[in-house]
């Protein structure tokens, strides 16, 4: 009673207590939870512009929804890649002042096939017709919201076409970049040359630092330059079947083929059953033991397994093949016999008219013009068979099979129409006839006819056991513990495995040959995540386990990436010294005599195809051969390939021309291309902010 007293004396300070560890609790929660970080409800801005989650999550779910097997991810990055697109043009169009009319949205609109050349929007002479157009629109109001965004669209597409044209104009072509051209490629130059191969120094001999890379690097920053990434170590442990799980399965499938005894527990005794060969009922047999259903179909000799195709297809009847592998099955199969002709080939030419049944409209002649055209193709085929073949491309109405010579291959018994099947099936090979068909006129050829067979097969996948899978789940819990302190490739070495290596961006979900791990990239790019940091993750086949080896944070490329694009580039200029010692002289024989190589002559080369024989292009070289005087022997030139000596001998200079138009044109058509460049350019120059990841895309 005293203890229950000093408790009610001192109530409220117990109630200050736990409400105070009540609060420390959630605190702390919220805390290692981020509860009290600011956190933007924007998914991303483009210079000062933001872009909503909710307008973006609507956007991607619409995508994802409309875009056949495409990821989340996926449509992600595509809404975010039209975003930053659709801000930055926007952001051109209001600095340069564009606008569009409702007649520029119309032309846009017009374009579409589902506007411009839909039959309710036209008039009777077939044209879009704007009234309709708005009528209709007005009639179904609850349409409105997509009238607005088709025109928002349009209204985008109207003022790119303005904005590209004015960029195009900008990037005229004068009559002296033509004239450069013409001199270019028809100016020649012939010289005597020395050469010194890079490969003629061994590449130990030359060494190149990680600090030398990076101050090359630091030297070309805009080059080298890199986002945020994770360089990543990974190991599959594949959850695939032993040599036990097969043989155990190849045990089952063969005593399957002998009678073997079974308990009865309806009757209490042993009963003995009959073994595959000895069956009557194979499709009952079949799909009581087999991991694929019985399928009656009759199957030709090059549609069998490929491997087994001469053994199964002469199988007498009865007669019982295997066990054999295919696709990851033990099988065994029980011919039930051959059907002849059970699959043809026909090459044919269809002839159509209007009111057939052909998704043509363009077709307008009558039947009686379609019966006539294709009795005289019949004569023509008769007399020359073999101009089946070329008729069909310039005749034939039946665009499925233009592209294949006219022709169907291992076409079954009721595949086509009656009229069709029944002339193929019921000729011989090398008939040619004309049949009509709800479809048109047909003069059909039969190519070839098969015969095919009917098997029984039962197929039993082969598995990783129980057994099995729990030892390999045992390896990979084992890696992935020991693999934190200690080195990958050492842990996993062992098992004969081979740890990969991979670099992935905040919003990468492929990675090496992998695909759609998008939870192994959000995994490496989670706060709580550190470097050393494994992970098992489980994939279809089997076991995942990875290591963040690195954080690279945003600024020059990490130097493991850098290092095959920038060390040749050190290597050749330490080489380009090493041989300037060697390659001393004055003359090109004194400077061949040095380097004991010989002096070689290049004839009519040209700025355009600088090529030097046994060295490919070099521009540098072929260069200074046109820049220096007849006669005079050049300094030494680092080229792309070696260092180079040379004298110029001549420079034939090309006979003037009335005019470069057709220089001048072909620079204009490849300054076209630059049009791709735009979003690259702007994008280059944008302030661009990317929460994506902080929403879980």
């Amino acid at each position: 009673m005293a203890v229950l007293s000093k408790i009610r004396q001192r109530s409220l300070l117990l109630i200050f207590v736990i409400g105070f560890c009540l609060l420390a609790f959630v605190v702390g929660d919220l805390i290692n939870s981020g509860g009290f970080k600011q956190t933007s409800k924007y998914v991303g801005s483009i210079n000062g512009e933001d872009i909503s989650f909710e307008d973006f999550r609507s956007k991607v779910d619409g995508v994802e929804k409309g875009g056949q097997g495409m990821s989340s991810s996926q449509a992600a990055n595509q809404v975010w890649e039209q975003e930053v697109s659709i801000a930055l043009l926007t952001e051109q169009f209001e600095k340069l002042g564009i606008r569009v009319g409702e007649s520029q949205i119309l032309d846009v609109l017009k374009q579409s096939q589902d506007i411009g050349q839909n039959p309710q929007f036209q008039n009777a002479a077939g044209q879009f017709d704007y009234q309709k157009f708005k009528e209709f629109f007005q009639s179904n109001p609850e349409l409105a919201p997509q009238l607005q965004q088709r025109e928002t669209q349009a209204a985008l597409s109207a003022k790119y076409q303005i904005y590209s044209t004015m960029l195009k104009a900008g990037l005229g072509t004068t009559e002296a970049e033509g004239k450069l051209q013409y001199e270019m490629e028809t100016d020649k130059v012939t010289f005597d040359y020395v050469a010194f191969p890079f490969s003629n120094i061994k590449d130990s001999d030359v060494t190149v630092s990680n600090d030398e890379i990076v101050a090359y690097m630091r030297k070309n920053e805009k080059k080298f330059k890199a986002d945020e990434s994770r360089e990543l170590q990974f190991v599959i442990i594949e959850d695939k079947p032993s040599k036990e799980d097969e043989e155990e399965v190849k045990k089952n499938i063969t005593a399957l083929l002998s009678p073997r005894v079974v308990f009865n527990e309806t009757t209490g005794k042993n009963d003995t059953v009959k073994g595959f060969r000895d069956i009557t009922n194979n499709q009952e047999f079949v799909d009581a033991n087999s991991d694929v259903k019985f399928d009656s179909t009759y199957v030709t000799k090059n549609n069998l397994p490929a491997q087994y195709a001469e053994q199964l297809y002469n199988l007498p009847t009865g007669e019982v093949y295997g066990p054999y592998i295919f696709n990851g099955y033990y099988a065994i199969s029980k011919s039930l016999g051959k059907k002849a002709g059970s699959s043809a080939k026909a090459s044919h030419i269809l002839v159509s008219y209007a009111g057939s049944k052909i998704p043509n409209p363009a077709i307008t002649r009558t039947k009686e013009e379609a019966k006539a055209k294709a009795d005289d193709l019949l004569k023509q085929i008769q007399a020359n068979p073999a101009l089946l073949e070329s008729l069909v491309a310039t005749n034939s109405d039946d665009q499925g099979s233009v592209q294949n010579r006219g022709e169907y291959d291992n076409i079954v018994p009721g595949q086509m129409v009656k009229p069709f099947n029944d002339f193929i099936f019921n000729s011989p090979i090398g008939k040619i006839g004309l049949v009509e068909t709800e479809f048109g006129y047909h003069i059909i050829k039969v190519i070839d006819k098969r015969d095919a067979i009917r098997l029984a097969t039962i197929a039993q996948r082969i598995e990783a056991s129980e057994a099995t899978s729990d030892d390999i789940f045992k390896k990979a819990t084992k890696i992935e513990m020991e693999a934190k302190d200690k080195d990958f490739a050492a842990v996993v070495k062992p098992l004969g495995l081979t740890v990969a290596s991979a670099n992935v961006k905040a919003l990468d979900e492929n990675f090496g040959s992998l695909t759609n791990q998008r939870q192994v990239v959000r995994w490496a790019y989670d706060k709580k995540t550190s470097e050393s940091d494994v992970k098992r993750f489980n994939v279809p086949n089997g076991n995942l386990i990875v290591k963040l080896k690195k954080v690279n944070e945003e600024g020059l490329m990490p130097i493991s990436d850098a290092k095959a694009i920038v060390e040749p580039i050190l290597k050749n200029q330490k080489k380009t010294e090493k041989i300037k010692q060697i390659m001393k002289g004055a003359t090109l024989e004194e400077a061949a005599k040095a380097a004991n190589v010989s002096v070689v002559t290049a004839t009519d080369l040209t700025l355009q195809s600088p090529n030097l024989l046994g060295f490919g292009s070099e521009p540098k070289v072929v260069g200074t051969a046109f820049a220096t005087a007849p006669n005079k022997v050049s300094e030494l030139i680092e080229g792309r390939a070696g260092v180079f000596k040379l004298k110029t001998k001549s420079v034939a200079k090309a006979p003037a021309i009335k005019n470069y138009d057709a220089y001048t044109a072909r620079l204009k058509a490849m300054s076209g291309a630059s049009m791709g460049r735009i979003i690259p350019a702007l994008k280059d120059k944008a302030k661009i902010e990317d929460n994506r990841l902080d929403f879980g895309f």
